[in-house]
Parts: C-alpha cells; sequence; structure tokens
C-alpha cells in the first residue's frame, strides 16, 4: 500500500462552543474539530510531534523554536497497470511511503540542445 502524508500545526488555543467554559474543555473541542475534518477528507491521524525549526532572530541571530504539528495519512489508490506489472517482475512491497510529487516547472524549462541567447534585447521583426 502507498500512502501519503499531510502534516497540519496543531491548535494553540480552543474554540469557543456552547457549555464549554475550561480552556482544557475548548481546547479538546478545537482539536476533535480538527480531527473530524480531516478524516472526513479522508485522512487517517497517525501522531503529534514536535520538531525543531530554526528562526531568525533580530538581523543575524538565530533561535530554534519547535513547533507541535499533527501528522494524517492516506492511501493512494493504485492503478490496475501498476498492481499487475509489479506482480510481473515479481516485485513484492513490503513498506512503500512516498511524498507528493514535486509540481514541475511547466513552460519555464528551457528545451535542450540550444542555449538562451545572452547580450542585449533585439527585435526579430
Amino acid at each position: 500500500m502507498i500512502y501519503e502524508y499531510w502534516v497540519v500545526p496543531a491548535p494553540r488555543k480552543g474554540e469557543k462552543a456552547r457549555g464549554l467554559k475550561s480552556s482544557e474543555e475548548r481546547f479538546a473541542y478545537a482539536l476533535t474539530t480538527l480531527l473530524t475534518d480531516m478524516g472526513a477528507q479522508g485522512w487517517e491521524y497517525q501522531r503529534a510531534d514536535a520538531l525543531p525549526c530554526d528562526e531568525r532572530s533580530g538581523l543575524t541571530g538565530t533561535k530554534t523554536t519547535f513547533h507541535n504539528v499533527l501528522v494524517f495519512r492516506r492511501a493512494l489508490e493504485q492503478r490496475d497497470d501498476q498492481r499487475e506489472s509489479k506482480k510481473a517482475a515479481g516485485q513484492t512491497m513490503a513498506f512503500a511511503a512516498s511524498a507528493p510529487a514535486a509540481p514541475s516547472l511547466g513552460a519555464a524549462v528551457q528545451p535542450l540542445g540550444s542555449a538562451p541567447a545572452l547580450g542585449p534585447a533585439t527585435s526579430d521583426d
């Protein structure tokens, strides 16, 4: 099975709702709402992590802060031709995880074979 992962920042404060009085109840409600929304989109909750992040501090300094994130995953649909080609090749998938594919640059990519012209702009009229 191949999975895609999605990492979202954990809520930092609670949400107001009728009948919720304490900050713990409001925070739990905010977390419940986030988990329910992600579950409705097909994402399965995996874990919560606190990960370090280097940030700028002042003009030249840096400091390390920790961010709380929630990790979700969902199974990607494999096409039938991919399954058959793996079976034909005798490959077994004990564990496979993949990140979403990197976006392509599209039209900004120069075709191979010729370098762009350098120098002052000229008119081709």
